[in-house]
């Protein structure tokens, strides 16, 4: 990612642009993340869920009956949302993008591990060329979310970072 930017606009004169590896970090940390697809109709569609940042990427998985599933279908573009809900504290970070769905093994595994990793054995997978697997029978996909733009809101002091990747 490139250096952040920050918009004055909507922050204050003393602010700083947190380091990219800081909103790494907070990516990583974070236990809940909003997902926010799109709908055929034009609905978004919002729902909480897991998931894992790796390798400069959001990975999330879902059942292929799921409205999250569904949507994907029918477009990719998602915004992936975490943070807290005070004013006067914390930090919310939006990251942007493009869904892409993981297949293979051999890439599969490495994502399973950082699941249980990270939530424990009620998130441990298997995984095979289509998604994951587990022992009763549930088969989700995987998906990445690379960033095409993240922006994080600082509340102390406020602002607001942009940050892109570097073309």
């Amino acid at each position: 990612m490139t250096t952040g930017q920050i918009d004055e606009r909507f922050g204050h004169p003393t602010a700083t642009a947190p380091s990219w590896s800081a909103v790494e970090s907070l990516l990583d940390a974070a236990e809940l993340y909003w997902l926010t697809t799109v709908r055929a109709d034009g609905r978004p569609h919002v729902t909480p869920l897991v998931g894992v940042w790796a390798d400069g990427r959001f990975a999330f998985c879902t059942g292929a009956g799921e409205q999250k599933h569904v949507n994907l279908q029918h477009s990719p573009l998602v915004a992936v949302t975490t943070g807290t809900n005070g004013w006067r504290s914390g930090t919310d970070v939006v990251v942007e993008g493009v869904a892409e769905r993981v297949t293979g093994r051999e890439r599969l595994l490495p994502l399973a591990a950082a699941w249980e990793s990270k939530y424990g054995e009620d998130w441990a997978w298997d995984a095979d060329d289509d998604g994951f697997t587990d022992g009763d029978g549930s088969r989700p996909w995987v998906y990445v979310v690379p960033p095409t733009k993240v922006i994080v809101f600082g509340k102390d002091p406020h602002a607001q970072t942009t940050y892109r990747p570097a073309r």
